[in-house]
C-alpha cells in the first residue's frame, strides 16, 4: 500500500462526501498499511471522524498527533501495535479493539481504561469490569518495564557526559563495617570509575528515563587459563545494546534496532570454520526485549548476523547453556520457556536456528538459570508464582514438558511467591531473592534434591538468610561471583549490597535465626562534582567480572556505574 490520500479516504469514507470534514466513519481495514503511511497533516481534517477501521494491518504505533478529537470508535486489530500509551490523545474514544497484537499483553486492556475515561467496550466486552483489577495492571505493568512504573526518588538532573566517564573526584561514600554489616569478612576496597549515559535518546545528558533492564561481563575464553578475566561487559535498555570497555569506559561498539525494547542480554563464544578453513573464536552476543525476537550480534564486527523469532510475545531473560555453546534458553511473558540451537554461522555469516524444547509455566519466567551441577539435565526459573525447575535433557522423547518440581522456602507452605532473583554461588548452593521480603536466601540444590522423591512440591534445604532491604518493590536482580564466593544485589536507594559468602558455603547445621548482614554495602554517589546533589536513583541490576575486579551496576535514571576493585 502506498501513501494515503484524500480521494482514498473519501471513497473509503461514509456519508459519501466531497470534502472530509464531513466524513463520520472511515474503513481503512487490510490495506497493508504500515505506521509511516497515517499522515497526520492528511487525517486530521477527518473534523467529524467518529469511527475508523485499522484492523488487518501492519502498525507498529500510531501518530501521537492525529487530532481526531471526536473519534468515539477505533478497532485496530490484528496489527503490530507494541504499546497502547498514544491512544491517550483519543479522549472520547468509548469502544476499542486491538485482539491479534501479538506484541500487546492482556493487562494493556486494563492500561487503555485508565487512559481513556469514556471507555465503555474493549474488544467487545465491557470495559467497566477492569477498574477492579488495579493490583494486576500494576503487576505486569512493573513487570514489563522492570520498575519503570515505580516512581524515582528526585528529579534533580544529573549532570554527566553522555558516552564518557564522570569526573572522578564524584566521592562514593563505601561502607566498611559499621554497626549493622558484618564483621566476618574483610571489607571489600571498591571504587567509582565511570558514570556513563551510552543508552541515552540522541545522546542527549537530559535523558534520565530510559531503563537499562540487564548487563552481563563477557567470559574469558581463553582456554586453560585458570585466571583468565574480562573486563568488557554488555548493557542492555531502550532501542540499544553497549559493548563497554570497564578500564577506560568507552563503548566499544553500539548496537540499536528502532522500535524495541531489550530487557536482556547473554553471551557466548562459538568455534567457526573460515572459507579459508581457519578455525577462529566469534564472541556472540544474544540480546531480546519487547519483539519477542533474539538478535545474534557479532560483537567484534560490530553487526547482527542473525534473528530467531522465538515468541509472540516479549522476552524477559535468556541464557546460554554453560555446557554447549549454541544451545539458548529464552523465557517469554507467554510463560513458555524455549530451548534453541543456534548452529553455527555459514560462509554468509548467518545462522539457522532450530527449536529443540518447550518448557510450559503457570507463571511468567523472571529468571533462568541452568543447575550448575547438571546443566544438561535440569533448569531452574525464578517466576512470578515460585520458583520452578525443568528436565531438560534431550535424549528424552517428550518435546514439550510441564514444570517437574516447584520449590517452597518453608515447611507447608505454598510455592505463591514471586521469586525474582536467582544464581549458583557454587556448583551446589543457590542464592533467590522474592521469597521472603528483606532477605536473600542460600540454600543447598543437593540436599534439596536429595529430599524429593517423588514429590512435586519440595521444601528447600536453607544454609543461610542474607539481610537485604525491607522494601516492598521487586525485580532487583541479584547476581553471583561464584569464583569469589560473592553474592551482590542493588535496591531503592541507590545502594550496592555485597555479600561474602565463602565461610556460609560449607555450612550443614541449621541457619542461625537472624539474617545475616552483608559484608559492604556501596551507596551511590550523594553529592554533584560540583557539590550539587545528584538524583536519587535505584540500582536495577549489578554483576562482576568473574576476578571480582570490576563491577557494573545499572539505574532506573538512565546511568551505567562502572566500580573498580581497589
Amino acid at each position: 500500500m502506498g501513501r494515503l490520500t484524500a480521494r482514498l479516504l473519501l471513497e473509503r469514507g461514509v456519508p459519501k462526501s466531497d470534502r472530509l470534514g464531513r466524513v463520520r466513519s472511515l474503513d481503512l481495514s487490510g490495506m497493508e498499511l504500515l505506521s509511516e503511511h497515517l499522515d497526520p497533516k492528511l487525517l486530521c481534517r477527518l473534523t467529524k471522524l467518529q469511527e475508523l477501521d485499522l484492523s488487518n494491518n501492519q502498525l507498529e504505533t500510531l501518530p501521537a498527533n492525529l487530532g481526531l478529537s471526536h473519534l468515539r470508535i477505533l478497532h485496530c486489530s490484528n496489527n503490530q501495535l507494541g504499546d497502547v500509551t498514544v491512544l491517550r490523545q483519543f479522549l472520547k474514544l468509548e469502544e476499542l479493539s486491538l485482539e491479534g497484537n501479538p506484541f500487546l499483553t492482556i493487562n494493556d486492556n486494563l492500561k487503555v481504561s485508565f487512559l481513556l475515561p469514556k471507555l465503555r467496550k474493549i474488544n467487545g466486552k465491557d470495559a467497566s469490569s477492569t477498574c477492579s483489577q488495579v493490583e494486576i495492571l500494576n503487576q505486569e505493568l512493573t513487570i514489563r518495564a522492570r520498575l519503570a512504573a515505580v516512581k524515582r526518588l528526585g528529579d534533580v538532573p544529573l549532570r554527566l557526559s553522555s558516552t564518557k566517564r564522570m569526573c572522578t573526584s564524584l566521592p562514593a561514600q563505601v561502607e566498611g563495617s559499621p554497626a549493622g554489616l558484618s564483621d566476618s569478612q574483610p571489607a571489600l576496597q571498591m571504587e567509582p570509575l565511570h558514570f556513563l549515559q551510552c543508552h541515552s535518546r540522541n545522546n542527549s545528558p537530559q535523558d534520565l528515563k530510559t531503563q537499562l533492564w540487564a548487563c552481563a561481563f563477557e567470559p574469558a575464553w581463553e582456554e586453560g587459563c585458570s585466571e583468565a578475566t574480562s573486563q568488557t561487559v554488555a548493557t542492555c535498555g531502550g532501542e540499544a545494546v553497549c559493548v563497554i570497555d570497564c578500564q577506560t569506559g568507552i563503548v566499544l561498539h553500539k548496537y540499536k534496532a528502532p522500535g524495541e525494547e531489550f530487557f536482556s542480554v547473554a553471551w557466548t563464544a562459538l568455534t567457526v570454520v573460515t572459507q579459508a578453513g581457519h578455525k577462529k573464536r566469534w564472541s556472540i552476543l544474544a540480546a531480546a526485549g519487547l519483539r519477542g525476537q533474539v538478535r545474534l550480534l557479532h560483537v567484534r564486527a560490530g553487526f547482527c548476523c542473525g534473528v530467531i523469532r522465538a515468541h509472540k510475545k516479549a522476552i524477559a531473560t535468556l541464557c546460554f547453556s554453560p555446557n554447549h555453546e549454541t544451545h539458548l534458553f529464552t523465557a517469554s511473558y507467554d510463560k513458555r520457556i524455549i530451548l534453541w540451537d543456534i548452529g553455527v554461522p555459514n560462509h554468509d555469516y548467518e545462522f539457522q536456528a532450530s527449536q529443540l524444547l518447550t518448557l510450559d509455566s503457570t507463571s511468567i519466567p523472571l529468571r533462568l538459570c541452568p543447575v550448575a551441577s547438571c546443566p544438561d539435565a535440569h533448569l531452574l526459573a525464578g517466576c512470578e508464582g515460585g520458583c520452578c525447575c525443568w528436565d531438560v535433557r534431550l535424549d528424552q522423547p517428550q518435546k514439550r514438558r510441564g514444570c517437574e518440581v516447584e520449590f517452597v522456602f518453608s515447611e507447608g507452605s505454598a510455592p505463591a511467591r514471586r521469586v525474582d532473583g536467582l544464581a549458583f554461588v557454587n556448583e551446589d548452593v543457590i542464592a533467590s531473592k522474592g521469597n521472603s521480603p528483606g532477605t536473600i536466601c542460600l540454600w543447598s540444590w543437593s540436599q534439596t534434591w536429595l529430599h524429593r522423591g517423588s514429590q512435586s512440591l519440595v521444601a528447600v534445604v536453607v544454609l543461610a538468610r542474607l539481610q537485604w532491604s525491607p522494601t516492598e518493590l521487586a525485580y532487583f536482580s541479584l547476581s553471583t561471583c561464584p569464583d569469589q564466593g560473592i553474592v551482590l544485589c542493588g535496591d531503592e536507594e541507590g545502594s550496592v549490597w555485597v555479600y561474602d559468602v565463602r565461610h556460609l558455603l560449607t555450612q550443614l547445621s541449621p541457619p542461625p535465626a537472624p539474617p545475616q548482614a552483608p559484608t559492604q554495602i556501596l551507596k551511590w554517589p550523594q553529592p554533584g562534582a560540583d557539590g550539587q546533589p545528584v538524583t536519587k536513583t535505584m540500582v536495577n541490576m549489578v554483576v562482576a567480572n568473574t576476578a571480582f575486579t570490576y563491577l557494573a551496576a545499572l539505574t532506573d535514571s538512565n546511568i551505567v556505574a562502572i566500580w573498580r576493585r581497589c
